[in-house]
């Protein structure tokens, strides 16, 4: 598997992690490694900062298709294969369809802003 074939599979497997979250079928450690891959995907917040030089950018490299990777395996592959299906149609131009899904980040931003903004004053 060539470097492009998989990050077009890592492009793929995240919506399908986040779709098994929500299938009861699911075992719940897989649920909870599931979770934190989908948060840390979609958070801008970084393990380290994209700012230190190379650094900055291996836990994107290196955690993130860790962390799919060793939720995929404990996933079941039916519920995998199911969920892979309904991901197909998850994204449009390059972009969620569903927007709304970035709901949860905004409110921790949001969150966080009126947490420094009321330590300030």
């Amino acid at each position: 598997m060539t470097l492009k074939e998989r990050a077009a599979s890592l492009k793929r497997d995240i919506p399908a992690v986040f779709l098994t979250l929500k299938d009861g079928r699911t075992p719940i450690p897989a649920k909870i490694l599931a979770g934190i891959t989908v948060a840390y995907a979609l958070s801008p917040i970084d393990l380290i900062p994209d700012f230190v030089p190379v650094l900055g950018y291996l836990d994107d490299v290196l955690l993130l298709p860790a962390l799919i990777a060793l939720t995929v395996k404990l996933i079941p592959a039916q519920i995998l294969a199911d969920c892979r299906k309904q991901a197909e149609g998850m994204w449009q131009n390059g972009r969620p369809k569903k927007w709304y899904y970035a709901l949860p980040i905004v409110a921790v931003w949001v969150l966080a802003a009126v947490l420094v903004v009321k330590a300030i004053f």
